[in-house]
């Protein structure tokens, strides 16, 4: 087996470590908060505040299943637009309050089912990127899993944007990729080595800011990592001003 084949195995792993189980294994007493108060709530989107440390914190994910009938309650972390919504209003909520954001992102993309574009996925999609573009708050985002496409885009408009080291982020999965290019799905890890799309090819393009390592860690371990890596990051963040802030993140993105 390749190495990009053991990657993308890795990060599509039913076993991994799910955004909830960040949510709950690293912020002291997280609440659930469910609902976009318009249509319903998303099972694939998970959110919620906890306590990092001697701060509250609005947390945020795309949660995939573990087995198949919670992936089917969760829709094997594909969200609709109600998902990306909910999302917004706890990002919008955390604004309000001064409370810096962490989101937790695992999917294969967004839900491209007709009712999901009929409730006008592209426009939940597309607004998420413009207001986490200017959310007046620190924004740290971490694919733990799968980053594909816009789906994961709409959580990831960040001050920093981190990767597990068995993780992915890309465009579209090497699947799409090589029935587009090629007709055949069937090429896809050959897509995938074009693609570029592991956590380390990604840093050294400067796409991503950090690689958390995964190698030889249990998942207490590995909890305890992203903790000590959030508190941090959130320290430094947090000293510069709004300003300064979002400069930084306009200049962040501005210079793909």
């Amino acid at each position: 087996m390749s190495k990009i084949t053991q990657i993308i195995k890795e990060a599509r792993d039913q076993g991994r470590l799910t955004a909830l189980d960040f949510a709950q294994g690293i912020f002291d007493d997280f609440i659930e908060l469910h609902g976009d108060r318009n249509f319903r709530d998303d099972g694939a989107v998970i959110g919620g505040i906890g306590r990092l440390g001697d701060q509250t914190v609005t947390v945020v994910g795309i949660q995939k299943g573990k087995n198949l009938q919670d992936n089917l309650k969760r829709n094997f972390g594909q969200p609709h637009p109600e998902g990306y919504r909910k999302a917004l209003r706890l990002m919008k909520q955390a604004e309000k309050f001064g409370r810096p954001v962490v989101t937790f992102i695992n999917t294969a993309g967004a839900y491209p089912g007709v009712g999901a574009e009929e409730r006008g996925q592209g426009e939940a999609i597309a607004r998420n990127l413009m207001e986490m573009s200017d959310l007046k708050v620190p924004i740290i985002a971490i694919i733990i899993g799968e980053g594909g496409s816009g789906g994961a885009l709409a959580l990831a408009v960040a001050d920093k944007v981190w990767m597990l080291e068995n993780s992915i982020y890309a465009v579209l999965s090497p699947e799409g990729f090589a029935s587009i290019l090629w007709k055949d799905g069937s090429r896809a890890m050959e897509a995938a080595e074009l693609m570029k799309i592991t956590s380390h090819e990604l840093l050294n393009m400067e796409i991503v800011d950090k690689v958390i390592p995964e190698h030889g860690f249990s998942n207490g371990e590995l909890l305890a990592q992203v903790k000590k890596e959030l508190q941090e990051e959130l320290k430094v963040l947090q000293a510069l001003t709004l300003e300064e802030l979002l400069e930084q993140r306009y200049q962040r993105f501005r210079k793909y």
